[in-house]
């Protein structure tokens, strides 16, 4: 179950979301469904999960410009996860830090 479930989204934006909507982010595997995510982060963290939404993020093209020439790479692409939990529930994020 923890394979399924990568790593929170610690950003000022998501900070804002959680405190404003109890709702929370996470990084998932790409061929994770909603229920298995759901799953993981019950047997994680012991909330109880109202909602998912899921988004995948293709990799975006990057280039720069060098005294050798002009590299090209990718950023890699990855699934994320918002999560929705019940009224008075929290998750602490950062007991693990």
């Amino acid at each position: 179950m923890s394979q399924i479930v990568i790593k929170p989204i610690i950003t000022e934006k998501m900070t804002a979301t959680t405190e404003d909507m109890n709702r929370y982010g996470f990084i998932v595997k790409n061929d994770a469904n909603k229920i298995q995510i759901k799953d993981a982060v019950e047997k994680l963290y012991g909330v109880n999960v109202e909602k998912v939404w899921t988004m995948r993020y293709a990799g975006k093209s990057k280039s720069r410009f060098t005294k050798t020439g002009l590299i090209t790479g990718k950023s890699g692409a990855y699934k994320k996860a918002m999560i929705s939990i019940a009224d008075g529930e929290t998750i602490d994020l950062y007991s693990n830090i």
